[in-house]
């Protein structure tokens, strides 16, 4: 059996639900901010799936920031 290799910090891959989640937004808005190119960075893996690097969340949420 081989060994699962768990990624830590900005390499962490996060699943679409669980970046939904931490931005309370539904699916939806991810795959529409996904179409337009106004949401994180992510990555299609082979088998089709989509996932987004922590780093790349976390930087994509430092643009969205604005002063007081």
């Amino acid at each position: 059996m081989a060994q699962q290799r768990t990624l830590t910090g900005s390499r962490q891959l996060l699943k679409i639900t669980e970046v939904c989640e931490e931005l309370s937004v539904a699916e939806s808005t991810f795959y529409e901010w996904r179409a337009k190119n106004r949401g994180p960075r992510w990555i299609k893996l082979p088998n089709g799936g989509v996932r987004v690097r922590r780093g790349d969340l976390d930087a994509w949420l430092e643009t969205r920031e604005e002063a007081a």
